[in-house]
C-alpha cells in the first residue's frame, strides 16, 4: 500500500507537536484574496509568512464562508429552499484537520476527516496544519521549498481517493472504512510537490447536479440562489471565494469547465490521456478527466505540470508517453510585455455554437459577449478564421467524412436514405449512396452538425467502472453498486434535483458492457475536427464555454435545443480534446426556466437583471496544451474579467 509522501515529515512532526504559534504581525499583512502561486512562494521564501500561517489564513476564510447556503427545514436529506445573498457557499464537505484542532477552530463534526475513525490519531496521517508545520521545519533547516507546489492550498473533489480523508463521491454511504486504502495517483504527485490538501470539495452526488446526500446543497457565490455548475461546483466555488489556492475537479461532460465558467475562474480539461484517473469513483472509462480550477491560467498550468504523466494504473495514459512538452507547462504562458503575443496564431470560431436563431433568448447575451471578446484576440495579433453569423466552421468536413467514419451510426440516423427491414437487414445496396455522399455535398441530409452527431449511449459503463473501483478499494461493507443502493441514505428527490437512488438502480440493471458506440463517435469527431483544423491551418478553436448562465438551484433544466445542452458545450471536449476556459465577462440580464404544467417544457421567463459570469473556451488538438496556455494567458492578461464575488472579500485573521 502506497501512503502519502507526508510520511517523510514524520520526524519533523514530533518536533512541532506543541500548540501552534499565533499569527505574526508580518503574516497579517499577507492577503490570500486573489493571491497566486508565485506570490505565495515569494512570501514564504522572504519569511513574510510561514506555511502554517498561510494555511490558517485559508481556514479563516473557510470558517467565514463555507457554511450552509440553503434552508433545510427537514434536515440535509429533505426539501431545500434557496437563500438570497446567503454569504455562504458550502463548497468544502470535509476538512483535513484532526478532531481536537477542528473543534478548536469551530468546525462541526460533519466536517471530520473520517466518520468511521473518531479518534483519528494515526501519526502516519498528518493533517493540513501538521504538514504545513513540517514544511516550515524543513524550510528552516534547508532554506529551500519542499517542491514546486509548496504552500499551495488545494481542495480535491470527493470523487477522488485521499488516504487521510473520507471518499464517497458525495454519497452518505456506510463504508466500513470511509477512508480508501491509498491516494489517487495525482494526489500522491500533489503531496510530493508540496501541495497542502486542505479538504474535499463538495460535489454533485455520483458526479451529477449540485447536491450531495452527505455534503448538502452547494451554491454560487455570484448569486447564492444559483448553481455553481455541475458536479464539480464545490471545486469551482472554493476557488472563487479564495478558500483555497486551486482545486481539482473532474469532467465527464463539462464538469471542469462549467463550474469554472459559473464561478469566474480558469479551468483546464486536459487531453484525455494526459492525467491519470486511478483512484476515483469513476463515471465513465472514456470521458472522465482530471483537471485543475484556479483563478488564473499560470497557476492552473503549474498544477498541471505536477499531475500530468504516465501511470501504469490508468491504461489510457499510455497514449501520452513522449507527448509531454520539453518545458514545464507554466513556461508557455504568454509574454505579457509583447504588444501582439498571439501574432501568427490562427484560431477558428465555432459559429455552430453561436448561432442565435437556432437557440433561445437565454443564449443570446453570452453569445454577444463572446462575439465582443473576439476583438480582444484580434488586437493580440491572432488571425481569426470566422465563418460569420449563421456560418459553420466544421460543416464541409462533416459532410465529407461523417457518413463513412460514423458508418453504421450514420446509417441508423437516416432510415429514409438507408432503408432496412424489421430484422435490421438492408432493403437495398447502401454502398453506392454512401459513395455519392462522399463526392456530393448537396446530397447530405439536413440537420447534422458538430453540435451533435447522433446519440452515443453505452451499456454497463458506469456500473463496470464503479464496481472495478469498489473491488480495488476492498471495503468490508460496500462491495457492489447493489450495496450502495441498499445501504446508503439518499436525499428526497425533488424538482430540479436528481433521484440518485433511481439513477444507481438503473445503473445496476445494466448486465453487460458495450461502449462501442462511444468509441465510434469519438473517432468520427476526432477525425472531422482534426481534418478541418488541418485544412484551415488552425492552431486552436474558440466559442462560449456555455451559452446558458448559471441556473436557479432547483429550477427545471434548460431544454436541449438543436444540440445545445443546459450547462456547457461538451461534445468535442468530451471526446479527448484539451480545453481551457477563461473568464470572459458578465451578463446584464438572464432568462430562467419555471415549471409550466400546461406545456411540454418549462416556461422561459425574463429578462431578469443579473450579473453572472460568462466563460470563453480555447480548444486544441490532443496534447496541444502549450499552445492553449499561450492563447488563454494572453487573452486573460488583456481582458482582465476575473472579479471577486461581492460579499466574499477579506476576513479578519483569527489570532
Amino acid at each position: 500500500m502506497r501512503l502519502a509522501p507526508s510520511l517523510r515529515f514524520a520526524a519533523l512532526l514530533l518536533a512541532t507537536a506543541a500548540a501552534p504559534a499565533a499569527l505574526a504581525d508580518s503574516a497579517a499583512t499577507f492577503d490570500v484574496v486573489e493571491t497566486n502561486i508565485p506570490a505565495i512562494q515569494q512570501a514564504l521564501t522572504s519569511k513574510q509568512i510561514t506555511t502554517e500561517q498561510l494555511v490558517r489564513l485559508y481556514l479563516d476564510r473557510i470558517k467565514a464562508y463555507n457554511g450552509r447556503c440553503v434552508k433545510e427545514p427537514e434536515g440535509i436529506l429533505g426539501k431545500v429552499t434557496t437563500i438570497a445573498n446567503a454569504g455562504q457557499v458550502n463548497a468544502l464537505s470535509t476538512l483535513n484537520l484532526r478532531p481536537a484542532t477542528r473543534k478548536k477552530l469551530g468546525f462541526d463534526d460533519r466536517k471530520a476527516r473520517s466518520m468511521t475513525d473518531g479518534v483519528d490519531a494515526d501519526p502516519k496521517m498528518p493533517d493540513a496544519l501538521e504538514v504545513a508545520m513540517a514544511q516550515d521545519k524543513q524550510f528552516a533547516a534547508t532554506g529551500k521549498l519542499v517542491g514546486p507546489l509548496h504552500g499551495v492550498v488545494i481542495a480535491i473533489k470527493d470523487q477522488y481517493d485521499t488516504f487521510d480523508m473520507r471518499t464517497t463521491s458525495g454519497a452518505d454511504a456506510p463504508y466500513a472504512n470511509d477512508r480508501p486504502p491509498h491516494d489517487s495517483t495525482f494526489a500522491v504527485k500533489l503531496r510530493e510537490a508540496g501541495a497542502i490538501i486542505i479538504g474535499k470539495a463538495n460535489m454533485g452526488e455520483y458526479a451529477a447536479g449540485a447536491r450531495s446526500a452527505f455534503g448538502g446543497t452547494f451554491c454560487n457565490p455570484y448569486d447564492t440562489e444559483r448553481s455553481p455548475g455541475g458536479s464539480s461546483g464545490g471545486s469551482g466555488s472554493s476557488v472563487a471565494t479564495n478558500m483555497v489556492t486551486c482545486a481539482i475537479a473532474e469532467e465527464s461532460g463539462p464538469s471542469i469547465r462549467s463550474p469554472a465558467k459559473n464561478n469566474n475562474t480558469v479551468g483546464i480539461s486536459p487531453t484525455q490521456e494526459l492525467v491519470s484517473r486511478h483512484g476515483m469513483i469513476a463515471a465513465s472509462f472514456m470521458n472522465d478527466r482530471v483537471g485543475p480550477i484556479c483563478r488564473n491560467v499560470e497557476d492552473a498550468a503549474r498544477v498541471l505540470d505536477v499531475i500530468a504523466g504516465y501511470d501504469p494504473k490508468d491504461e489510457l495514459t499510455a497514449f501520452g508517453i513522449d507527448r509531454l512538452p520539453a518545458k514545464p507547462y507554466y513556461t508557455y504562458v504568454a509574454d505579457r510585455q509583447a504588444s501582439q503575443p498571439l501574432a501568427g496564431v490562427r484560431i477558428g470560431v465555432v459559429r455552430e455554437y453561436m448561432d442565435k436563431p437556432l437557440f433561445t433568448k437565454a443564449d443570446e447575451e453570452s453569445i454577444d459577449i463572446i462575439d465582443r471578446e473576439l476583438g480582444v484576440l484580434r488586437k493580440l495579433g491572432a488571425t481569426l478564421v470566422d465563418p460569420g453569423a449563421g456560418g459553420a466552421l466544421f460543416q464541409s468536413c462533416l459532410k465529407k467524412f461523417d457518413p463513412h467514419i460514423h458508418n453504421s451510426a450514420f446509417v441508423k440516423q437516416y432510415p429514409q436514405l438507408f432503408p432496412v427491414d424489421d430484422a435490421g437487414k438492408p432493403k437495398s445496396d447502401h454502398i453506392p449512396k454512401l459513395v455519392d455522399l462522399y463526392f456530393d455535398d448537396a446530397a447530405f441530409p439536413d440537420g447534422p452538425s458538430i453540435r451533435g452527431l447522433g446519440p452515443m449511449p453505452t451499456t454497463g459503463e458506469r456500473r463496470y467502472m464503479m464496481e472495478r473501483y469498489l473491488r480495488d478499494r476492498g471495503d468490508a461493507n460496500i462491495h457492489t453498486v447493489a450495496d450502495l443502493i441498499a445501504k446508503s441514505k439518499f436525499y428526497t428527490p425533488a424538482e430540479g434535483y436528481m433521484d440518485k437512488k433511481k439513477t444507481l438502480t438503473d445503473t445496476n440493471n445494466e448486465l453487460t458492457l458495450d461502449i462501442g458506440n462511444r468509441l465510434q463517435t469519438r473517432f468520427a469527431l476526432q477525425q472531422i475536427a482534426l481534418q478541418c483544423m488541418a485544412e484551415q491551418h488552425l492552431d486552436a478553436l474558440t466559442y462560449p464555454t456555455g451559452n446558458i448562465p448559471a441556473p436557479k438551484l432547483g429550477a427545471p433544466n434548460e431544454p436541449t435545443v438543436n444540440g445545445r445542452a443546459a450547462n456547457a458545450w461538451t461534445l468535442l471536449g468530451q471526446n479527448g480534446f484539451p480545453t481551457i476556459t477563461v473568464p470572459a465577462g458578465f451578463t446584464t440580464v438572464v432568462y430562467d426556466r419555471v415549471p409550466d404544467p400546461s406545456a411540454k417544457e418549462p416556461k422561459l421567463v425574463g429578462p431578469v437583471q443579473e450579473k453572472l459570469p460568462v466563460g470563453i473556451d480555447f480548444m486544441g488538438r490532443p496534447f496541444s496544451e502549450p499552445t492553449l496556455l499561450k492563447i488563454a494567458s494572453a487573452y486573460e492578461a488583456a481582458s482582465k474579467h476575473r472579479t471577486v464575488p461581492t460579499g466574499f472579500g477579506p476576513v479578519k485573521p483569527k489570532r
